[in-house]
């Protein structure tokens, strides 16, 4: 039998994780093995779960601990914390409406380095600064199903765990290996030392089409997007190996990070062993 914990007050301390701290309270980088971050809806948790994450208390209506919450609770230790209350208190949550009724502390797994995630990988992707957290959940999603086999991230850019970047990649940010590039240092160099080409995706004037042969040709491709708005820094696309560009029409000359990321994906990822591309 799970362990039900009733709660009136919003103002309850049991609901501070939820209400009242911050994503970067929960990162807590000044003591990276107590950080948490937090799963919405039943979908999110359960590929959390599947990825080995800890859950630490979870917060959920009590109509929902029954059906698809029933069956997230089965599967974990009894002894975690099921905090239950009504819709009127649980609305007072930003943002609640969101979560399919169910909400997941969970402890931060410990991050690999980009030579552990990049070990098997043919195609990466590599995300410059975007801060925008459902671009990158977009991302993540797109990144999953399109024949990315992991994600890098530069330290200035959004957390693929804060909530909403997991709720819209619908839980994807568990399926894909990713972690984030040296602060320091050349991280071009580090991932041609690891055999891959690299690919700005910017206009330049020397940019070849994504279509472009050469490209799909090589054995393994990091695929570099830039920050929404002012996209990839003019030192990393002189330091890419291509610099390449989406073919578009009646004079568009870009996408949103999200939606470019999704093209560049299906053009440039390799296909699962048993299909081919047409």
């Amino acid at each position: 039998m799970a362990n039900i914990i009733e709660i009136h007050d919003f103002s309850d301390p049991a609901l501070d994780i939820y209400a009242r701290l911050t994503e970067n309270q929960l990162l807590n980088r000044a003591d990276p093995d107590n950080a948490l971050f937090v799963a919405e809806s039943p979908l999110v948790i359960g590929r959390a779960l599947d990825a080995g994450c800890e859950p630490v208390s979870f917060l959920m209506e009590r109509q929902h601990t029954q059906g698809k919450g029933r069956e997230i609770l089965a599967r974990c230790c009894q002894d975690i914390p099921v905090y239950t209350a009504d819709e009127s208190v649980l609305t007072q949550l930003t943002g609640f409406h969101l979560t399919r009724g169910m909400l997941c502390a969970m402890r931060r797994p410990k991050l690999q380095s980009v030579e552990d995630v990049c070990r098997d990988a043919r195609r990466v992707v590599v995300l410059e600064n975007v801060m925008n957290p459902t671009n990158i959940g977009a991302i993540f999603r797109s990144a999953a199903a399109l024949g990315m086999d992991a994600v890098l991230l530069t330290t200035a850019g959004s957390d693929p765990l804060y909530r909403r970047a997991s709720r819209v990649s619908m839980g994807n940010v568990f399926l894909i290996p990713w972690t984030y590039l040296p602060e320091s240092g050349d991280w071009t160099q580090l991932l041609r030392d690891l055999s891959f080409r690299t690919v700005a995706m910017a206009l330049h004037n020397d940019s070849v089409r994504l279509d472009d042969p050469r490209l799909a040709a090589e054995e393994k491709l990091a695929i570099v997007m830039g920050t929404e708005g002012d996209g990839l820094a003019s030192s990393t696309i002189a330091s890419c190996d291509y610099t390449v560009r989406i073919p578009m029409y009646h004079g568009v000359d870009s996408l949103n990070v999200a939606a470019a990321s999704a093209v560049a994906f299906y053009e440039l990822g390799l296909p699962p062993l048993n299909e081919k591309k047409d």
